[in-house]
């Protein structure tokens, strides 16, 4: 750009980018960028813009996004310079967007329109534009708005829009699998395709796919290889060529993907070998990306079948990474042009030599799983790399001597890598050195001797960073010992670990895990050789306490340890002495906030005061290893269990069956318990019966509760229940529902749909409608082809030559510990089995649907005094009131119906329309709103005719509905003779 901009910028514009460059700190760049905010933040508002002047505008809140301040008071105008029609205008908006804003922002849904439209544009470089737009800001939710026309830009004829077609489609998977599963097939077509470049691209989302599922991609092995195998003899265009090498990264990705197909498959990876090797002999050592080429080369052949001499190949390359640094110290200096090539020579490597070591380290990882014996052949260079200053270099070699680690030099790896341990400050890396020492001394460690002091040393310098399983496998290996019945090399062991924690004990800060450890070995064997009196470690236990004294942790060791010491005093019988500090002690934890300390200061005081008998039985000695049977069933309570029972104690109740415990001792005298099912019954409901009323012999009034199940299509799966048979209290007999003010429709039942189980019940009569109410809560349960390298004469220390020894001498095969190997632990696992079925009195829900019951809406007078009307609740019971209304002989306030009583036989009640004799039993009609006006709709029922009646047959046609609704089928249609009369 010149002075006024090659591209048309203003010289305001080129200061800005100008003063950025010269700014010499951070606050100063700050400045300059808060300064720049103000300007903009006026002159973006200002009326009539110039399309130039606004995308300038853009362009400068661009660079004060990048350099990390918000721009957002102008993301608007970047959006809408997108709908520009100008194409570099565009291009810039979509540039600017595709900065600004991520695919959740709420500015999305105004691009969505206008990238449809650039997708349909006759215009490629706008199309490619809105393909760009695409991939970065299209979220989850909106692909399905451009989907189809993005699989449509796959066959465009301008091979850069196929190629952007192919990326947008791989970040929709990337996004969604589900989206385009179904277009995975256009992957395989586009690997095909005449350009390289659409081709390449292809080969990510191919990656993808095959790294979750290889088998599905196995015949494109042939494909893949036949594609590698003309780009290494260079039929590509030289535009695709990089440092002299044929297309470097669609190599890379093919070795990539050869990789991932050829693992575990001989077939598969015989097809690879020759181009393998072919790739080998071809790159060029002498520059970055052939060295790039080449470590990519051994990464597959240590992923694919192995064959000997590709590993032996691969081996050649690893050295010539390790050993770069060598290379041209044999330099013939003739003049002085030739000094100084030398000089800058071997600066130019010491700079690349740190990144080919780390290559040849990590490629020696790989290959060492297949052939052991390539470390021994780069054991000085990978001591080189241990020793070297640059940390990460480091922390790879040991990752490679963890690989390399067997018994014979376990010892050397773990003492250097507690040394790296101790030497580091990053707390990240300090705990995965300390998890990696854990690791290799549990499965290499020579003995446990050596195992005891290694953890001792992790301990000590890792702190509170090692996990504190380690601690609990520390303790079980010190009271386990060898495993092996020899009790004099245990007790060498646990002895050695006594001494060495009394030793560490006197430094301070030592880590909370550690300081666990510490104490329960002084508790289960400070006195067992008799060499530490008791009173020696009870103080030092004491000492430990009382300078961890903000750790409860390790108080409650401590003092568990004082009781296992005393108790061990005790069993001896011999005299216990209780130091004053440790008295101090007891009588502190004693009256502490925490119960757990309370409890263990308490166990401590109970146990000083027994016998040595006791003692004995309730604390053996050394028996922290042994198994302890657990019968869940508790036989030693079966005594005082029979005992109580014959005292008139209640039984045990099991867990499983207390919360319906209540309602079965309730119903279990009604003689109407029932089993609860879930299951679905599709057996039809049964017939109704009609009802028998009887007198019963006390004066109490029973409410039958039992309707006729009436299914709608409209009413709510979940059903409410009532218990049968519930006695009205006096209580409950003044209670009424207040429907003043309320408005009465007409209308087809809706019940509530809320599943209760009753715990509690009320009846009482309004509208003469005797109230049933139920409440309780209800709950709902709803993963040697390269050339020789000259050999320069090294001088080696003696030092250096005892390490290399150390680490490579001796057999390469992996040794597993055998001589630390812990006992499984015993113990009986006890589980008890629980009851899925629920004891409960109320009946079964799909047994038993009874809906809610309603006030009488027909009902239009006064509520009826509640002591002179008991009347049914079944709304059925109320309609057939109004054709067969019987007087019913009452005497008082005694009138009952039986609880026992079936369910009305509608259609048995009407089956024929004159009834010889005289009838014993009336009932009372639902419809008298005063004892003397009430509405005659009764026929005779003592001899003569039925009286005539007006409209259609009201009889005829609720038997109909009933009969159907009895038979389990719901009406398509409402019986338009149901309520015609009711109705007018």
């Amino acid at each position: 750009m010149g002075s006024q901009g090659g591209f048309g910028q203003s010289k305001e514009f080129l200061d800005l980018v100008k003063s950025i460059g010269e700014a010499r700190s951070k606050s100063e760049e700050d400045r300059i960028i808060l300064r720049e905010i103000e300007t903009l933040k006026r002159r973006i508002v200002e009326p009539d813009i110039p399309k130039r002047k606004m995308k300038e505008y853009i362009i400068r809140l661009v660079y004060v996004e990048m350099l990390g301040h918000d721009a957002s008071f102008g993301y608007i105008q970047a959006v809408k310079m997108t709908h520009d029609d100008t194409l570099l205008l565009k291009r810039t908006g979509y540039l600017a967007v595709t900065l600004f804003l991520n695919e959740d922002h709420d500015l999305i849904i105004l691009i969505v329109n206008t990238i449809q439209k650039d997708l349909k544009s006759d215009n490629y470089v706008v199309v490619c534009a809105a393909l760009g737009a695409v991939c970065r800001l299209i979220n989850e939710e909106t692909i399905p708005a451009v989907l189809p026309q993005v699989v449509e830009l796959l066959g465009h004829q301008k091979e850069a829009v196929r190629k952007k077609a192919v990326m947008a489609l791989h970040r929709f998977y990337q996004k969604s699998p589900s989206t385009v599963s179904h277009l995975i097939s256009n992957f395989r077509k586009k690997l095909c395709d005449s350009d390289p470049g659409v081709m390449g691209a292809t080969l990510c989302p191919l990656f993808d796919l095959i790294t979750v599922d290889v088998k599905s991609y196995k015949d494109l092995v042939v494909s893949f290889v036949s594609i590698l195998k003309q780009v290494a003899e260079r039929r590509l265009p030289k535009s695709y060529d990089y440092h002299q090498m044929p297309a470097p990264f669609i190599q890379i990705k093919l070795l990539k993907i050869l990789g991932l197909l050829g693992n575990g498959d001989k077939h598969a990876s015989e097809q690879m070998y020759t181009v393998l090797g072919d790739l080998m002999r071809k790159c060029d050592t002498s520059t970055n990306i052939g060295n790039a080429i080449l470590y990519e080369c051994i990464c597959c052949i240590s992923s694919i079948y192995p064959n000997p001499k590709l590993l032996e190949a691969a081996a050649e390359v690893i050295s010539k990474f390790l050993k770069v640094g060598l290379f041209f110290e044999v330099v013939v200096l003739c003049n002085l042009y030739l000094f100084c090539y030398k000089i800058v020579m071997l600066l130019n490597v010491q700079s690349d030599n740190h990144n080919l070591k780390y290559m040849g380290i990590d490629a020696l990882g790989r290959l060492i799983k297949l052939s052991p014996d390539v470390a021994e052949q780069h054991q000085l260079a990978v001591i080189d790399c241990l020793e070297d200053p640059d940390d990460t270099l480091k922390r790879k070699t040991f990752e490679l001597l963890q690989k390399m680690t067997k018994s014979s030099n376990v010892e050397v790896i773990v003492d250097r890598m507690i040394d790296y341990m101790i030497s580091i400050n990053d707390f990240h890396y300090k705990t995965e050195i300390a998890s990696r020492c854990v690791e290799l001394a549990e499965q290499f460690a020579p003995s446990n001797h050596w195992f005891i002091l290694t953890m001792n040393k992790v301990f000590e310098h890792a702190g509170d960073l090692v996990n504190i399983k380690v601690a609990h496998n520390l303790m079980r290996l010190i009271a386990e010992g060898f495993g092996e019945d020899d009790d004099t090399a245990d007790s060498q062991l646990r002895s050695s670990a006594v001494e060495s924690y009394l030793r560490i004990v006197t430094e301070p800060k030592l880590p909370s895990a550690f300081l666990q450890v510490i104490c329960w070995v002084l508790g289960e064997y400070g006195t067992a050789d008799r060499k530490y009196s008791a009173s020696y470690i009870t103080g030092k236990l004491c000492d430990i306490a009382e300078a961890y004294s903000s750790d409860e942790t390790v108080k409650a060791y401590a003092i568990t340890s004082l009781m296992k010491i005393y108790a061990v005093e005790i069993a001896a019988r011999r005299r216990l002495d209780i130091l004053p500090e440790c008295q101090s002690l007891i009588e502190e934890l004693a009256a502490s906030h925490s119960t757990d300390l309370q409890q263990r200061a308490y166990e401590l005081q109970a146990v000083v005061g027994l016998d040595a008998h006791a003692v004995e039985s309730i604390m053996p000695s050394d028996a922290s290893c042994e198994d302890i049977e657990i019968n869940a069933l508790l036989p030693f309570l079966d005594s005082y269990v029979q005992q109580s029972l014959q005292n008139g104690a209640q039984p045990y109740i099991p867990e499983d069956e207390r919360s319906g415990a209540i309602g079965i001792s309730n119903l279990s005298n009604q003689g109407l318990s029932e089993s609860s099912t879930h299951g679905l019954k599709f057996e039809a409901y049964e017939m109704p019966k009609p009802p028998v009323p009887s007198r019963p012999p006390h004066p109490v009034s029973h409410v039958s509760s039992e309707l006729v199940p009436v299914p709608e299509p409209s009413y709510s799966r979940e059903t409410q229940f009532s218990p049968p048979n519930l006695p009205v209290s006096s209580s409950s007999a003044e209670l009424k529902l207040r429907l003043d003010g309320v408005q009465k429709k007409w209308g087809k039942p809706s019940y509530s749909s809320t599943q209760s189980s009753s715990s509690g019940y009320s009846s009482s009569a309004a509208n003469g409608a005797s109230q049933l109410e139920s409440a309780a809560p209800s709950t709902s349960q709803p993963r040697e082809s390269y050339k020789d390298l000259k050999k320069v004469e090294v001088e080696i220390s003696s030092e250096k030559q005892k390490l290399a020894a150390s680490l490579f001498g001796g057999s390469m095969k992996s040794e597993k510990r055998t001589s630390t190997s812990h006992r499984a632990s015993k113990g009986s696992n006890h589980s008890t089995e629980k009851s899925s079925v629920l004891k409960s009195s109320a009946a079964s829900i799909d047994e038993t649907k009874i809906p809610q019951l309603l006030p009488d809406l027909l009902d239009l007078g006064e509520l009826a005094p509640p002591s002179t009307v008991a009347a049914s609740v079944d709304p059925f019971m109320q309609l057939e009131g109004l054709l067969d209304q019987k007087e019913i002989i009452s005497s008082g306030s005694s009138a009952v119906i039986d609880s026992s009583n079936k369910v009305p036989d509608i259609v048995s009640l009407y089956s024929e329309l004159h009834v010889g004799g005289q009838s014993s039993q009336t009932t009372l009609s639902p419809l008298s709103s005063n004892g003397s006006d009430s509405i005659n709709l009764k026929r005779t029922v003592s001899g003569g005719s039925a009286q005539a009646t007006k409209g259609p047959n009201l009889k005829e046609a609720l038997e109909k509905d009933a009969l159907v609704r009895q038979m389990g089928v719901n009406p398509t249609t409402r019986n338009p003779n149901l309520f015609k009369d009711l109705l007018g």
